[in-house]
């Protein structure tokens, strides 16, 4: 009788052992899925028509930076940053408040070495009204301290003049997004 328990211990315990494994491999190719991609799409602001997707995707050199923006004024500049939240509930996009900054620096260009981490730069609309950028950007990461999931993504009304402080005086809020995980098969 004992020798029968101590089979069934054994069988339960590999059952076990090997159902831990799966789940650990679960959780690692979500972990990896999760943090390899990520999409905002971006929705305009009262009274505003900006809208558009970016995408951000990790890389060896930081993270890959692919917007397409309509809605735009015809050939002009617009501030571009990732802003402290992920909350577009405000009608002007203020609730996303201010640039991300883990790092507590002074504002500043994308090739700046004194920058928000949330510093993009400008983007530039063509005759159309419409942007479109792709940029690596080192300082940005889709995980640990300086991750920028779930943070806010927004188009600015004017151009970012990379110095004043805090924010560029790149004005109002055009446009508003979350970041947050992408669909890796779109």
């Amino acid at each position: 009788m004992m020798k029968y328990i101590s089979i069934a211990l054994m069988a339960l315990f590999l059952f076990a052992s090997c159902a831990e494994q799966e789940q650990e491999e679960v959780e690692m190719e979500y972990q990896t899925q999760s943090e390899d991609k990520a999409v905002a799409v971006l929705h305009a602001t009262e009274g505003n028509s900006a809208e558009g997707t970016v995408v951000f995707t990790q890389t060896d050199e930081g993270v890959r930076v692919e917007a397409s923006i309509s809605g735009l004024e015809a050939n002009s500049m617009h501030g571009f940053h990732i802003h402290e939240f992920g909350d577009c509930r405000a009608d002007d996009g203020t609730s996303a408040a201010g640039h991300f900054n883990p790092e507590e620096m002074e504002h500043g260009g994308p090739d700046d070495d004194v920058r928000h981490v949330g510093d993009l730069g400008n983007l530039e609309s063509d005759e159309d009204g419409n942007a479109n950028v792709d940029f690596v950007d080192p300082r940005l990461q889709l995980s640990g301290m300086t991750s920028i999931m779930g943070r806010g993504v927004i188009v600015h009304a004017g151009e970012d003049d990379l110095e004043s402080q805090p924010t560029g005086d790149a004005g109002a809020r055009l446009s508003c997004g979350v970041i947050g995980v992408a669909n890796p098969d779109y």
